[in-house]
């Protein structure tokens, strides 16, 4: 039985058990309460305490020492009906005999309130309550981050707190419905007088006369044009209104306004508008989240799809571990849509299994698996969620009130065996075509998690290690695993509290029955997983001599490894972080031997000092890449003091921090006693980031080094890309980041400068004075005798090949019609990631592009990029369509399309045949046709 399984059967059996007069104020029963009748440790109880507690199987009842109780003998109790949980009280007598009782917090349902959006949640409960009508709020994220449920949260959180009327209305307009059309997207908002518009045959009230008394929800709100912002604003501040048409505003409502949008709101509203909206809450996107909350989400969208089969869900790790190293874009509706697609592959491979349905890594498709590979390119993050999944092999989620025991009791089981385990994970991943080092690399870092595990589970306050050990294994085994464990912390100089003892004592154990019944050891494949100069792996070749000696035995290579790994994962928890201090310096060894030479002067080699050197003809974007690959791969969560000597090395801080989310300091002129200096700072003072920056920051040195290549990066550093917009915000920030995607492709670092219309010359001139402008790229030809890039010749794509052109100093031709723009590739996945909710755009855009290629290869002409933006979007909708089952139907007349452009768009759709396995209808391919 499951460790969860008998947490809850314990208390619905002790809330069964409960006498009528004991009933009463605070019942229920605590965590350690149930820890020492369990034998189970006190933190793995309030696990799965709070995960029971999530899925509604047991309420919570406040207090010191907080309680839980059986919901279903509570409501058999009380004679209630609680519904969907979960649910907290102070009391029973808090408990009103009503026969649908309300949480008292709808925010309890949202997985984070209380961690990473605890802040959001106080902004939201803050705006409903603000007297005297609450707070106009407008919700940031990007798409698929809830902001949708969220607000559905705060307005059910005004009808328990009494702000709005149990009968009160929600209403929901998306104005991106109507968003090329301003007049019809206020008409649905405000109403409309008969006549004010053509087709207008009839007055309609608006959504603000339907939400009055509750909430208006406008998604995507950036969507509403100036003339739409004015007037909810003029709204907001009077109450008053007019239906467009009229010429007064006096009509009246009471409406709370929430607003969601996934863009910049200072750049994609009005200032005015965003004044009137003092209330902003940010949702944090996916994959900012907490591993905890990732996990908890990922559980309770498994437990809803086991509700809709009545059945349990038994999901691998590896499976787990790919969902979590999946999340991207998407948020969390893409990941509901992966697990509902995974959890219809296994109901349908488990049709003629009652028992449970099994969410095998297996099934998974291509891009979940790669989402393993992410993850384990983060050793550390590995191993944190393997220990967030308690070293099981399986996630096991219930149905709702559902117990059924689905493995035999952890005692009963064969009490470890090393070899299984890597067994168990090496024929996965093989079969799935890992590499050999990533495999070494995943059975390493989950033998490290099992073992802790092993020993945190099977240890109790109540008996020692070695009279647990005697309940398994023979004494005189024991004895000697005591001498290898005396041994070994003599021999390292290090403690291992037992845990190395329990560990060595069972695999010795099953590795005694192998020999003795002439078993060959699995999986030679192992070797390496261990570094060969580790003192971990000389120790074990010691300690296999020493077994050799006692039993007259021949001990392999392989075991060696296999005790090698005992050994790594035993060792004492990971040494705290520091800070990292990174050498960077131009020179093909500039950097490395400096921090050579302060290594050993400080006697330090440990790996929270790095160097890198930087060619001086190499590209400084792959420099970046290579050391954000390297920081990746150490704990670096305190910040990162990067020692420079100058140029383009010295802008890197900024990038780092971005791509990593830690602080990072810079400091140029690096010297070997600067680094002689910050690693007695950091390693010696214990001293912060900001701390050791400042103390340092008047420490200078000098280098030789090529001048002359010098003067160039840094006039290279210097060179700039303007681009010029109506505000310089919204539409010359993308154009911004359009352009940075360009020159990255290109092979440049260069810095790009949004400017605005309004004093555009003398911004210029500005700019000018300190750098040197490469391009102006945008809506309007400065007089400065630069080279100007109009914004449609940049979308066309001959623009993108003159930029490049000015800033290699080349002549680009762009090889291939996928890769000849990028502008294309840019805007089209950006429009399908808003569209798309079933198909992952970064999948499907390849396949667009290849269907373009067709078509104009059947066509024999080039089509014009804006062109190919309308059609490629239109075809990836047309897609979702065909897997949701609603395509679109062509009402015109047919035989008016030219027949060969049908026929040249039925060749081009071949591919998505070919690849998903998925039929464009010719209705679909009507309206294409309509288009070129």
């Amino acid at each position: 039985m499951k460790r969860e399984e008998r947490i809850y059967e314990y208390i619905q059996t002790q809330s069964q058990n409960m006498a009528g007069d004991d009933f009463k104020g605070r019942v229920g029963f605590d965590a350690q309460e149930i820890a020492s009748a369990l034998d189970i440790l006190r933190n793995n109880v309030s696990k799965e305490l709070n995960s029971l507690y999530r899925q509604g199987m047991i309420v919570k009842f406040l207090g010191r020492p907080v309680r839980y109780f059986d919901k279903g003998e509570l409501e058999s109790r009380l004679g209630v009906q609680l519904g969907v949980g979960p649910f907290q009280f102070e009391s029973v007598e808090e408990i009103a005999p009503l026969a649908e009782a309300k949480p008292v917090n709808p925010f309890v349902r949202l997985i984070g309130a209380d961690r990473s959006l605890r802040k959001q949640v106080e902004q939201a409960k803050a705006a409903i309550l603000y007297p005297p009508d609450g707070l106009h709020t407008l919700i940031v994220g990007q798409t698929g981050v809830g902001k949708t449920l969220f607000a559905h949260l705060m307005f059910e959180y005004g009808k328990v707190m009494h702000r709005f009327a149990e009968d009160a209305p929600f209403v929901t307009f998306n104005c991106a419905d109507y968003y090329n059309n301003s007049q019809l997207l206020i008409s649905h908002i405000f109403g409309h007088m008969k006549g004010a518009f053509t087709g207008a045959d009839t007055a309609k009230a608006g959504l603000v006369e339907e939400a009055d008394g509750g909430v208006l929800f406008l998604d995507e709100i950036h969507r509403l044009p100036p003339e739409g912002q004015e007037m909810i604003f003029y709204f907001m501040d009077t109450g008053t209104f007019n239906r467009l048409g009229e010429t007064t505003r006096s009509r009246h409502a009471k409406v709370l306004i929430i607003g969601a949008t996934t863009e910049d709101p200072n750049s994609a509203l009005t200032k005015t508008f965003v004044r009137r909206i003092p209330n902003i809450i940010r949702i944090h996107p996916l994959s900012e989240r907490t591993l905890d909350e990732k996990l908890d989400i990922i559980r309770l969208m498994f437990q809803d799809e086991a509700q809709r089969v009545k059945k349990p869900i038994r999901v691998g790790v590896e499976s787990v571990k790919a969902l979590v190293g999946s999340i991207g874009n998407g948020n969390v509706g893409q990941l509901k849509s992966n697990i509902k697609l995974l959890c219809a592959q296994a109901f349908l491979n488990g049709i003629d299994n009652p028992k449970c349905m099994e969410v095998d890594f297996k099934i998974l498709p291509t891009q979940l698996k790669e989402g393993l590979l992410t993850l384990s390119a983060n050793r550390q993050d590995l191993m944190e969620l393997t220990k967030r999944l308690g070293g099981e092999q399986f996630l096991v989620i219930l149905p709702p009130g559902r117990k059924l025991q689905l493995e035999d009791d952890d005692e009963a089981r064969e009490p470890f065996n090393l070899y299984q385990v890597v067994e168990d994970k090496v024929d996965l991943l093989k079969e799935e075509g890992i590499s050999s080092d990533l495999i070494k690399q995943i059975v390493a870092t989950d033998v490290n998690v099992y073992v802790k595990n092993l020993y945190n589970k099977k240890n109790s306050v109540n008996m020692t290690t070695r009279e647990r050990l005697l309940k398994i294994v023979d004494a005189s085994l024991v004895d000697f695993s005591e001498q290898i464990s005396l041994y070994v912390q003599k021999r390292m100089n290090r403690s291992y509290r037992d845990r190395f003892l329990y560990a060595f004592s069972l695999h010795l154990s099953a590795f005694l029955k192998r020999v003795k019944a002439k078993e060959t050891i699995p999986y030679t494949e192992i070797e390496g997983a261990v570094p060969q100069n580790s003192l971990c792996l000389a120790v074990a070749m010691e300690i296999g001599g020493l077994i050799e000696q006692h039993y007259h035995i021949k001990v392999p290579r392989v075991e060696i490894e296999y005790i090698a790994l005992l050994l790594e994962s035993a060792e004492d928890d990971d040494l705290e972080d520091k800070i990292v201090i990174l050498v960077l310096a131009h020179g093909k060894g500039t950097a490395s031997s400096m921090l050579e030479v302060a290594q050993r002067l400080f006697g330090n080699t440990d790996n929270s000092t790095l160097a890198v050197d930087m060619p001086l003809d190499v590209n400084p974007q792959e420099v970046l890449d290579k050391i954000t690959a390297m920081l990746r791969a150490v704990r670096c969560q305190k910040g990162i003091l990067i020692l420079a000597d100058m140029g383009s090395l010295c802008n890197f801080g900024p990038l780092l921090s971005e791509r990593l989310r830690v602080p990072v300091r810079t400091i140029d002129m690096v010297s070997t006693p600067l680094i002689l200096e910050a690693m007695r700072k950091v390693d010696v003072a214990g001293m912060d980031l900001d701390t050791v920056y400042d103390s340092l920051r008047s420490f200078h040195g000098y280098e030789a080094v090529d001048m002359a290549e010098g003067e160039r990066l840094a006039e290279q550093a210097h060179e700039v890309i303007v681009t010029i917009c109506s505000t310089g915000q919204g539409t010359a920030l993308k154009l911004k980041a359009l352009v940075k995607d360009i020159l990255r492709q290109a092979g440049c670092v260069m810095e790009v400068i949004p400017v605005g219309l309004v004093n555009l010359e003398e911004r210029l001139a500005e700019i000018a004075e300190d750098h040197r402008i490469v391009a102006a790229v945008g809506m309007k030809k400065p007089k400065m005798r630069i080279p100007f890039i109009p914004l449609e010749q940049l979308i066309d794509g001959e623009g993108e090949a003159i930029l490049r052109e000015l800033v290699t100093g080349r002549r680009h031709t762009i090889p291939s019609p996928e890769n000849r723009s990028l502008v294309v590739k840019k805007l089209c996945e950006e429009s399908l990631q808003k569209f798309l909710t079933y198909l992952n755009p970064a999948k499907v855009l390849p396949l667009l592009l290849s269907f373009d290629q067709r078509l104009e290869e059947r066509l024999q002409k080039k089509l014009p990029n804006p062109m190919r933006i309308r059609l490629l979007v239109h075809c990836g909708c047309a897609l979702e369509r065909i897997v949701t089952r609603s395509p679109l139907t062509y009402t015109a007349d047919r035989s008016e399309l030219p027949a060969e452009k049908l026929a040249a768009l039925q060749t081009a759709a071949e591919v998505f045949e070919e690849s998903l396995q998925l039929h464009v209808p010719e209705d679909e391919l009507c309206f294409m046709a309509e288009m070129i």
